[in-house]
């Protein structure tokens, strides 16, 4: 595994998208235990760009990525899903911890591929599943997990990304266009309800309208939950709540803090992770049980 210096850590970025622009390259050019290294993209423009927005240095092409991973201790991944994996066990393997955007990959096999390139190595990983990130539904989720009695839960992840009339910027991506509310905000939902109400034991899925996915859980607490997912929905239905009902009554997620905020705490989770090697519970292997529960539910779909 890579000698660390004492600090800062040096974090390379790969990609320049809107996420890669609005979210992770400002709040690690503004992390003050970090410094970025440099900006990976494949267009020399966009890489160029982004570069000299935040002070560092851009590269490009297969070559310039294995010299952004020379030059970083760790790497952070703004990519679509199935070309973040490929890239993110090849980082592993040659010692870079990572920073890794959800869904890991929408295969199995390319999930399991960047878990036995972290193992390897040994490298430091975590995901970046915002609500375990964000200020108040973090310390809620911590509270939840605490007690005991869960009966059932609900948890709605409902956008209108591809509404007409709709705005996003996000709905030009043609992965989330393909793998639909599923994939997209499905591993938000889950990484809510495992830690509060355990591993998932049963999983149905079905379609609704559009690109919606409702599921249906049982845990390992023996508690059950709903989630119903999409990005295809109508303006006038979007929803963002998850509740729990149990012996303690009933408990509602708060609405979570800001994008970079929520990174910024993703970005100390993985620093605390590679000083002290003890792994985060948002590590890459949690990241791979999304990936399986997300093609279990596809599998039942089609």
């Amino acid at each position: 595994m890579t000698t660390l210096p004492a600090t800062p850590l040096r974090i390379g970025l790969v990609g320049t998208g809107s996420w890669a622009r609005n979210t992770q390259a400002p709040a690690l050019a503004a992390h003050p235990g970090v410094v970025l290294s440099g900006v990976w993209g494949r267009r020399p423009e966009a890489a160029q760009e982004l570069a000299a927005a935040h002070g560092t240095e851009a590269y490009t092409g297969e070559t310039g990525i294995d010299e952004l991973f020379a030059a970083s201790d760790a790497v952070a991944f703004a990519l679509p899903p199935d070309v973040q994996a490929p890239l993110a066990a090849r980082a592993a393997a040659t010692g870079r911890h990572l920073l890794l955007d959800k869904p890991v990959a929408t295969t199995v096999a390319g999930a399991r591929e960047v878990v036995r390139a972290a193992g390897q190595t040994g490298v430091a990983s975590v995901v970046f599943c915002t609500l375990r990130f964000a200020a108040d539904t973090s310390a809620w989720i911590a509270e939840q997990a605490a007690l005991d009695g869960w009966f059932t839960a609900r948890a709605e992840w409902i956008g209108a990304l591809f509404a007409p009339g709709a705005t996003s910027e996000y709905a030009a991506s043609p992965w989330r266009r393909d793998k639909g509310g599923l994939w997209d905000v499905g591993p938000h939902a889950l990484s809510v309800l495992i830690p509060v109400l355990g591993d998932v034991t049963a999983l149905t899925a079905a379609r609704g309208p559009a690109d919606t996915t409702h599921l249906v859980l049982r845990h390992t607490s023996g508690a059950s939950s709903t989630v119903t997912l999409a990005l295809g929905a109508p303006l006038g239905a979007v929803a963002t709540e998850i509740e729990l009902r149990g012996e303690q009554g009933t408990a509602g997620m708060p609405h979570g803090g800001d994008a970079i905020g929520s990174f910024r705490s993703a970005v100390d989770a993985l620093i605390q992770s590679v000083r002290t090697g003890d792994p985060h519970p948002c590590d890459v292997r949690f990241g791979l049980r999304l990936t399986e529960l997300l093609a279990q539910a596809e599998k039942q779909l089609a």
